[in-house]
């Protein structure tokens, strides 16, 4: 029974209406498997057209902005959003809806630098456009590594997540539970992206994305009813809730970064500037026509993505009203569990199972989307243009794109049994800073300055992404407190703050800047011109799109 211990901590008001819950793991986990026999027919059904190269990798471009606008809020809206920043608002408050805007305000810059401008000049990856007027060699493999650390870290997000709500769900809280449950999650991201490819794997997010918004707004507007459509009543009852901080704390700023602003401002500019360098949803970009769809698909995204990081302030202090931090940190899968927890409170089984079967159909629909674009990184830069120097067979490179994602999904199983317990809205913030540190500097050099080189893009991703890692390894998030990856017990931790984006990022612009004015081999400048006229007007964009 979860339900007594909630209704110890509800306002007497709101107890009332909430009736005594029982979870039912049977009801839950038929709810997931209808979901996954769905989505297997739909990736089914769309794997059956993948017959070349484009695809596989882009679902043969035949998205429309709408449709694509919603597959990037499905690939955008991962288990972090929905379960890391819903469970960091019930237990952190002002301090965690922090991620909410982060995360929002992180497209306007996706939308005005880089969202036209790279379906203009790529052509699959991120790498297509860094190395349209770069040596091909060095660039493309320093990109590949780039895209996928970033996904790597993604994936451990993810996994977490799934490891933590599963947990919940059917009451699991060992290790050896949770790490079957993480190789099952894998398995079926493995079956997804092998099955359906780009075009499978967009109608699964499409989907998912749908289901989740109708959810959380559901649950919203719950939320609200049992507080007579009142936010400042709903903040009260929260308050009320409150045992573990002064009554107030969850209202104000300082909560989580009190004690060190730093950190605070440093996952600001990680969130901020990492989503116009995520490789999974630079992806996205080229699974539309042209570039007006492109933009059309961002602008889409924007308001699907911006209404339900609206919903998760509401689901948040819900979470906490209803529910209560204590409890919530002390259930299966920790601060994640605060929004199934909530549904719990709110529907009982039924729409735990919903819910639940919501949070999970996002988790599979992000880690296919990542493992996609990291095997496409690999075969397409990697094999393709580098080992078989663009002349090998299309085909062959298909086969490598369906090897490299049973190889990713065995080592993001792996690592996501090793990451059980942090908060995955965390996690991912550190890849949106390896994301801004290495591949963000680079785009924007490769699109704007003419003088940039092959020199100046190598340093930049192999620096940015070496000062990222390095900091983060020398962190708290690895050792030196009881939420750290080695526990507070072992500390090897000497750089004070979570989120390195405040030193990575500026080292990654820096090294960028370096490495092109002390290069003694300039680029050709009628590529560079070329490569401005195409990202600013689309000319030729859609001819070498087709190849």
């Amino acid at each position: 029974m979860i339900a007594p211990s909630i209704l110890q901590s509800l306002p007497g008001r709101l107890a009332q209406a909430v009736e005594p819950t029982e979870n039912n793991p049977v009801l839950n986990i038929s709810i997931f498997l209808a979901f996954v026999a769905v989505t297997l027919i739909v990736v089914i059904r769309a794997g059956r057209n993948n017959k070349t190269a484009a695809d596989y990798y882009t679902g043969g471009r035949s998205f429309t902005g709408p449709q694509n606008g919603f597959a990037i809020a499905g690939d955008y809206l991962s288990a972090a959003s929905f379960l890391g920043i819903v469970g960091a608002i019930a237990v952190s408050g002002y301090d965690g809806f922090l991620y909410s805007i982060g995360f929002l305000v992180a497209w306007l810059v996706a939308l005005l630098l880089v969202a036209e401008l790279m379906r203009n000049t790529g052509k699959y990856t991120m790498a297509d456009v860094l190395s349209f007027r770069l040596r091909q060699g060095p660039v493309r493999v320093a990109a590949a590594t780039t895209t996928l650390a970033v996904c790597f870290f993604y994936l451990l997000a993810q996994m977490a997540g799934a490891g933590g709500l599963v947990s919940l769900l059917l009451g699991i809280n060992d290790k050896i539970g949770q790490s079957v449950v993480v190789t099952v999650v894998g398995g079926l991201m493995i079956m997804y992206v092998l099955i359906g490819g780009m075009k499978g794997t967009t109608w699964v997010q499409i989907i998912k994305a749908f289901l989740l918004i109708i959810g959380a707004f559901a649950m919203t507007v719950w939320v609200l009813a049992i507080n007579g459509f009142n936010f400042s009543a709903l903040l009260d009852s929260a308050i009320a809730a409150s045992t573990s901080v002064p009554a107030d704390a969850i209202l104000v700023p300082g909560l989580k970064y009190g004690e060190n602003p730093l950190d605070f401002v440093s996952l600001a500019i990680a969130l901020v500037l990492g989503t116009a360098g995520l490789p999974h949803v630079l992806m996205r970009f080229y699974t539309v026509p042209s570039a007006k769809e492109a933009r059309r698909s961002v602008v889409w995204a924007i308001w699907l993505i911006g209404a339900f990081y609206l919903f998760t302030l509401v689901l948040g202090f819900g979470a906490a009203a209803l529910v209560g931090a204590d409890t919530i940190l002390a259930a299966p899968g920790g601060v994640n569990s605060a929004a199934p927890l909530l549904s719990l409170a709110l529907g009982g089984p039924l729409l735990l199972g919903f819910i639940s079967a919501i949070a999970f159909a996002t988790i599979l629909a992000v880690v296919a989307g990542i493992t996609i674009t990291a095997a496409t990184s690999f075969a397409h830069d990697i094999y393709m243009s580098v080992i078989k120097k663009g002349k090998g067979d299309p085909d062959a490179e298909v086969k490598v794109a369906r090897r490299t994602v049973v190889v990713i999904g065995i080592l993001s199983i792996a690592g996501g049994i090793g990451v059980q317990g942090q908060n995955i809205a965390f996690l991912v913030a550190l890849a949106f800073a390896v994301a801004a540190s290495a591949n963000l500097p680079t785009i924007l050099y490769s699109l704007f300055w003419r003088g940039f080189t092959t020199r100046g893009a190598v340093w930049s991703m192999y620096g940015g992404l070496a000062v990222t890692v390095g900091l983060i390894i020398f962190s708290p998030v690895f050792s030196g407190t009881e939420t750290s990856m080695f526990g507070a017990g072992v500390d090897f931790a000497w750089f004070p703050l979570s989120n390195p984006g405040i030193i990575s990022i500026p080292v990654g612009f820096f090294l960028g800047w370096l490495g092109s004015v002390t290069s003694t081999r300039k680029e050709d400048p009628l590529l560079a011109a070329e490569m401005s006229v195409r990202s600013m007007t689309g000319f030729g964009a859609e001819k070498a799109s087709e190849h």
